[in-house]
């Protein structure tokens, strides 16, 4: 009989259990827990992986954004802004699995990625859930092809490769050698739309060679280039590889000059590679000494100010500079901000619908998007290596 009594008190108690959790209240992703007044920006960015270095300089710009505004007002009430950071990897299925998370952990919008392969893969988790992202860098067109809730910040890979093209003939080259990496979203899209521009512009594509993911031997494809005796040699990949391809190429013999997209803007490049990174060309989206207008000098001030007061960070931005990265991640988040101010809701939806008639005055430039969600701009700046910094050279102004 105690037995028997001992057991009815457990299955009352499981039932009663049973039907307190059968009544709680799910809760919305539009809105936030419990009446807090917060909402959720996820970051979806690569802090590790091959792409680590530059993702972590984009979530630096993105976290100082949070630091100067860290609150907006919705419909006469303040809610607290709070990011939920997630790490990517660098990996295509690792992306898939934390933009899930992102979902499951009620974020209004997403800031990311730092590398268009992991957007590519993670935007379709974004769409389904019907939360808007922003990519602050991703350049490849698959980014926002197609999908209404992916948004960008900065200009595509047509236009990149059509400058950087144009960056090269303009300085006598009439031969070039492309390297890609196979499976690379950006570097294979960017690569190509470099070759198409440089032909049309009457340059020859004398060589193209391709590498895999994780390859740190470049001998024997850049034993094929030399012998072509390119002018220039555009090789669009990770800060990772970087160093490695410019080095074993001046190790080789090769003099034609190296020539790269927006991801060779990391100062661990020079670093790594030594003075052979000299000569080095790229094209980026933000050049720190250009301080024309009022918001983006009080940006690099602010900025600057910002990671000195911060080791880590210090450490890992690699000193003082301002990477352009960085300046697009800080927009993203304002562009972000504006865009749930403009909704005056913490719906994922009303946010998307208000991001597609913004108007932002970004550090980079002004933003706004047309029907892709791509941000209408059309100038690039060219920084060259020189003395172990990167030194600006030129703009580049192209249709």
């Amino acid at each position: 009989m105690k037995k028997l009594s001992i057991l009815l008190v457990v299955f009352t108690l499981i039932i009663a259990l049973v039907a307190g959790c059968a009544q709680a209240p799910s809760k919305p992703a539009e809105t936030p827990a419990d009446g807090d007044k917060v909402i959720r920006i996820g970051i979806f960015e690569p802090v590790t992986g091959e792409n680590g270095g530059g993702g972590f300089q984009e979530v630096l710009g993105i976290r100082y954004g949070h630091e100067k505004f860290p609150t907006i007002d919705i419909n006469g009430e303040t809610y607290t802004i709070e990011l939920v950071e997630v790490d990517n990897k660098s990996d295509k299925t690792e992306a898939v699995t934390v933009a899930a998370n992102l979902v499951s952990r009620q974020v209004s919008v997403v800031i990311g990625s730092y590398g268009s392969g992991v957007s590519i893969a993670a935007g379709p988790t974004f769409e389904e859930a019907q939360i808007p992202a922003i990519a602050p860098s991703a350049t490849n067109p698959q980014v926002t092809e197609g999908n209404e809730f992916y948004f960008r910040v900065c200009f595509l890979d047509p236009f990149q490769g059509k400058v950087m093209a144009t960056y090269a003939i303009e300085n006598g080259a009439k031969k070039a050698a492309v390297i890609t990496q196979l499976g690379d979203d950006y570097s294979s899209g960017l690569g190509n739309f470099f070759l198409q521009a440089f032909v049309d512009l009457g340059g020859e594509i004398v060589s193209e060679q391709q590498f895999q993911t994780n390859q740190t031997d470049f001998k024997a494809i850049l034993t094929n280039i030399k012998a072509e005796e390119p002018d220039v040699i555009f090789a669009p990949s990770s800060i990772a590889t970087a160093p490695l391809l410019i080095k074993q190429a001046r190790e080789l013999g090769i003099t034609a000059q190296i020539m790269a997209g927006d991801t060779w803007e990391n100062q661990a490049i020079i670093e790594n590679a030594g003075e052979d990174a000299e000569g080095v060309a790229l094209s980026t989206f933000f050049d720190e000494n250009d301080t024309s207008t009022p918001l983006a000098g009080e940006f690099v001030t602010g900025f600057k100010e910002f990671i000195k007061g911060n080791s880590e960070y210090l450490n890992k931005n690699g000193g003082e500079g301002v990477a352009a990265v960085s300046a697009l991640g800080y927009d993203a988040y304002i562009t972000a901000y504006e865009a749930i101010k403009a909704a005056q809701s913490v719906d994922s939806v009303a946010i998307r619908d208000a991001l597609k008639t913004l108007e932002v005055e970004g550090v980079t430039g002004a933003i706004s998007f047309d029907e892709n969600g791509d941000a209408k701009k059309n100038m690039a700046y060219i920084k060259v290596i020189e003395g172990g910094q990167f030194k600006f050279d030129k703009t580049v102004i192209t249709e």
